[in-house]
């Protein structure tokens, strides 16, 4: 692809993103956490630990990036924010001993709460379609 069809293609994504709501763009953010952890059980099992490291290291920045864009005036974003807390000492945990039980345990957590925030989404999506 040339630098031309390149940039057309950064330009359509970046028009998508910013046409997101806050729910799309949190699910998005969720669903590259839960690929980021799968990829990394995937690369400790083969061993492939550089591909490990990496995983590891691009969740524990996401889990950052949510945890910086808490509002924690509100009970749920104190919850969310010792949640991901926990994540990111379990991840690092991890990543230093390499632990598969720990990284599938974080992982099912992760995808859990993935679960109960794309729910919310369409709940509130109806709701909206309803009202209007």
């Amino acid at each position: 692809m040339d630098s031309k069809g390149f940039r057309g293609y950064q330009d359509q994504k970046d028009q998508a993103i910013n046409s997101m709501t806050q729910g799309e763009l949190l699910l998005l953010l969720y669903d590259e956490l839960v690929k980021r952890l799968t990829r990394a059980e995937l690369a400790l099992k083969k061993p492939d630990y550089a591909l490990f490291d990496a995983s590891v290291d691009r969740s524990l920045e996401i889990i950052r990036y949510l945890d910086d864009t808490l509002d924690r005036q509100y009970p749920i974003g104190r919850d969310l924010a010792r949640l991901y807390d926990f994540f990111s000492y379990e991840l690092n945990r991890v990543k230093a001993g390499r632990n598969a039980t720990e990284l599938e345990r974080v992982r099912t957590m992760a995808d859990e709460l993935r679960g109960s925030f794309r729910a919310a989404e369409k709940a509130s999506r109806e709701e909206v379609r309803a009202e209007g």
